[in-house]
């Protein structure tokens, strides 16, 4: 028998279904809400709203949980490769070697852009934000690829996936070499899906270039780590638009966008331009740390806390360890990392971070990671966006697999009541 909530307004008792999860995750379903009784809720920025029913991805933000299809993320990080990863979100099962070859293989297929994306590039300014270049990008390849827009076609949709994962590298790393001034590389199918994006972004055609293994496994497994977040701010956009089914790529577009925010993606630049700051000041991150908690000072101490995350987020421990092994084979001595570790060990220790539950999150090494292997900051963003994808795309399919309507939140409105328009000679 369902478990059911009780509503009590006015003389009118209802009750309320209690839909529970597999982890144990309570919900109170009021889908029948405002046609029994009139009523909406409100919730502003969706802090207790389940938008949907997923078996996606597991956070448990109290014990600093975070699962793929109920494999924790310590194992994946350790295990599998991005492209593993990215199967394991989308199809929903790790895949065994024939169906791992088969994937890597229509991924690398797909990897070059049409000739002329070289014009659409061209036509942007060299200062564009890589973000807004790779956004625009996306978008248009609906224009390129018209045979894969039909988000209820099986064939289609499977076929813009691998396009999509096999050409976002690409679009990323032509926006990255256009505002630098330098030629296009085409990919290189010889390499793996990570090193064929470090030889795009970072190759030239005078020299030869070689893919260094150790921060190939590093930038593989940062984008393992961003591969899915549940529903946060980018992945709920695509599924908003997507619900209007619109097609895939437009659809990760509008997610592209979301990412790109100082609060959501934008974050990890943030924390290297913090720890620049402090470098470039002299500081010690003990004046800094004292600096963020005075209320008479504007400084935050960026990278940590977490919307969802009350404890360590599970992905910074793992991120820390890559970003040692990282600067250690490139032999970098980094003042930034330095900084880094002695805010964090600060931190940690203040009763005032503490008592607030601010932990390092996934964007307070990572960044230290892109800056060590030559990525200018505004790029930050753009890498995260190719390892966040897989999720977009696996939570964009179970969107439409669940038949969902179109997204349309309801509000309480706050405005004028019905008024006579005064001509304008009378204004």
């Amino acid at each position: 028998m369902t478990e059911k909530a009780e509503l009590r307004f006015g003389d009118q008792t209802i009750e309320l279904d209690i839909v529970e999860g597999t982890e144990g995750e309570r919900a109170i379903d009021i889908q029948d809400l405002r046609a029994k009784t009139g009523l909406i809720t409100l919730d502003p920025s969706y802090a207790n709203t389940g938008s949907c029913e997923s078996s996606i991805t597991f956070i448990n933000g109290e014990e600093g949980i975070l699962r793929y299809r109920g494999y924790p993320i310590e194992e994946i990080a350790e295990k599998c490769s991005f492209l593993e990863s990215s199967y394991l979100l989308i199809y929903g099962e790790l895949p065994t070697r024939e169906q791992l070859d088969e994937f890597r293989e229509s991924v690398r297929y797909h990897t070059m852009l049409h000739e002329d994306f070289r014009l659409f590039y061209r036509a942007m300014p060299k200062d564009a934000h890589p973000m807004a270049s790779a956004s625009a990008a996306c978008a248009s390849l609906a224009t390129f690829y018209p045979d894969s827009l039909d988000p209820r076609d099986p064939r289609e949709v499977e076929i813009g996936v691998h396009r999509l994962i096999a050409k976002l590298p690409t679009l990323a790393s032509y926006a990255f070499k256009h505002s630098i001034g330098q030629p296009f590389m085409y990919p290189d199918n010889r390499l793996s899906y990570v090193g064929n994006f470090l030889h795009m972004m970072f190759a030239t055609p005078c020299e030869p270039f070689e893919v260094d293994p150790v921060v190939e496994k590093a930038l593989d497994l940062l984008f393992i780590l961003h591969a899915d977040h549940e529903q946060n701010c980018s992945t709920s956009t695509v599924r908003l638009v997507g619900s209007s089914h619109v097609n895939l790529f437009a659809s990760i577009s509008a997610g592209i966008n979301a990412l790109w925010g100082p609060r959501h993606g934008g974050a990890n630049q943030q924390v290297i331009e913090m720890l620049q700051a402090i470098a470039a000041e002299g500081i010690t991150g003990r004046d800094f740390v004292e600096r963020a908690k005075s209320n008479d000072d504007t400084s935050r101490l960026m990278g940590f806390g977490h919307r969802v995350y009350k404890n360590f987020d599970p992905r910074a421990k793992i991120i820390k360890k890559a970003c040692f092994d990282v600067l250690s084979r490139l032999g970098v001595h980094s003042k930034l990392l330095e900084i880094a570790v002695e805010l964090e060990e600060l931190a940690l220790k203040d009763d005032y971070f503490v008592e607030r539950k601010l932990y390092p999150n996934v964007d307070f090494y990572s960044g230290v990671i892109y800056n060590a292997i030559g990525t200018p900051e505004n790029m930050f963003t753009a890498m995260f966006a190719i390892g966040r994808l897989p999720g977009w795309i696996a939570q964009w399919q179970e969107m439409h697999d669940h038949k969902h309507k179109i997204g349309r939140p309801r509000q309480v409105y706050q405005g004028a009541t019905q008024r006579a328009v005064t001509p304008i000679e009378q204004r």
